[in-house]
């Protein structure tokens, strides 16, 4: 923003160390993600496959 004050300089170590914190912590987030996505996808292959291919082979 154009009247936020600037940023003030931290030194390099509580970076570093602030950077450090956040990698320990792991893709934590993204692995929920992409357990979410693969649970729809595999739900609506299975829902797929019980509504349209075995009632479609039963004479």
């Amino acid at each position: 923003m154009i009247n936020a004050p600037s940023p003030q300089p931290s030194a390099s170590g509580s970076e570093d160390d602030d950077v450090e914190t956040v990698v320990r912590a792991g893709p934590g987030g993204a692995v929920a993600v992409a357990g979410i996505a693969t649970a729809i996808v595999v739900g609506l292959w299975l829902a797929f496959y019980l509504l349209v291919f075995l009632p479609r082979s039963v004479p």
